[in-house]
């Protein structure tokens, strides 16, 4: 199926590492999240994530502070206007914007939320959860995936 897209769809091709986060999270392992995603982007890690969640959303500001590659998984329609943080990486040829849910979609909801969320456990290489609350929608995924043989890592 081929979705929605801005940016550099070539990304697709490179081993990814999925970052999710609950929104529920230590102190303590923000700031592990915080080393991980700085030591990712040292490494030049291509980083696939919705990156919707407060955490995500710091991870991604970590992120374009360096120069690899990073897949932004939307859970709504593509922007009709890129924000400014996101410009220079997609001239750089080093963003992919991608949408798997319908493009009539203007706010992410729970579903469009689980299928961004499902595509990107499906896309991913290795995945790491920032936290993971057993009561959460993402520990359903969580499952799923380690049921799939994927590579996980939990970093709090």
């Amino acid at each position: 199926m081929d979705l929605p897209f801005l940016g550099n769809k070539d990304l697709l091709k490179l081993p990814k590492t999925a970052f999710l986060s609950s929104r529920d999270i230590s102190p303590i392992s923000v700031l592990k999240c915080y080393d991980w995603a700085t030591q990712e982007r040292d490494q030049g890690t291509c980083i696939i994530s919705g990156f919707h969640s407060p955490l995500e959303k710091d991870v991604l500001n970590f992120l374009l502070k360096g120069k690899q590659p990073i897949i932004l998984v939307m859970g709504r329609a593509l922007y009709k206007q890129i924000p400014d943080s996101l410009q220079n990486p997609l001239k750089e040829n080093r963003l992919l914007l991608i949408s798997p849910v319908l493009q009539t979609i203007k706010r992410q909801s729970q579903q469009s939320c689980f299928t961004r969320n499902n595509y990107i456990i499906e896309t991913a290489d290795k995945i790491v959860f920032g936290s993971l609350d057993e009561k959460g929608s993402l520990y359903r995924l969580y499952l799923d995936a380690k049921a799939k043989g994927k590579e996980i890592e939990v970093i709090g």
